[in-house]
């Protein structure tokens, strides 16, 4: 798989759980050089994450297509770009510029998922906000990982 899509997937990923390119990156480096090999880093990406997967379900949380929630997307989703880039051999702007617009992506169909999934429950009975929510996670996380690992 190209560079560019495992960059905008990482992105895509980092637009809908910001955590989610670095950690899988800090989770997959072992033995490349690189500053994720840390096992540190790794912890601490994998706890933010954890708290990022936690928080995303409070009501005061703002929108990620605020600039206080699409800013820092933009800029994780660049830095995983070029970081895969870097980690696998490759000039990172091209990189860096896909996770960029594969964070716009992926921070919009998030929310989209989510504004669709509030209004509806399942069976007419539990509110499928939550387990719409987790899904998502599941899913940003899995193609986190993937891009993060694929050809890696």
């Amino acid at each position: 798989m190209s560079i560019y899509l495992r960059s905008a997937l990482l992105g895509a990923a980092t637009g809908g759980r910001s955590t989610a390119g670095l950690t899988a990156l800090a989770l997959t480096s072992a033995n490349t050089g690189s500053w994720l090999t840390s096992r540190w880093t790794a912890r601490a990406a994998a706890l933010a994450t954890a708290g990022e997967l936690v928080g995303d379900k409070l009501p005061q949380v703002p929108s990620r297509l605020a600039p206080s929630g699409l800013v820092p997307r933009l800029l994780a989703g660049a830095v995983a770009g070029g970081t895969l880039a870097h980690r696998e051999g490759h000039r990172p702007v091209g990189p860096a510029l896909a996770g960029v617009a594969g964070a716009v992506a992926g921070a919009v169909l998030g929310t989209r998922w989510r504004r669709w999934a509030a209004g509806r429950t399942l069976g007419g009975r539990l509110p499928l906000g939550l387990p719409a929510a987790l899904i998502e996670d599941a899913g940003w996380l899995t193609i986190a990982s993937f891009a993060a690992g694929a050809g890696g």
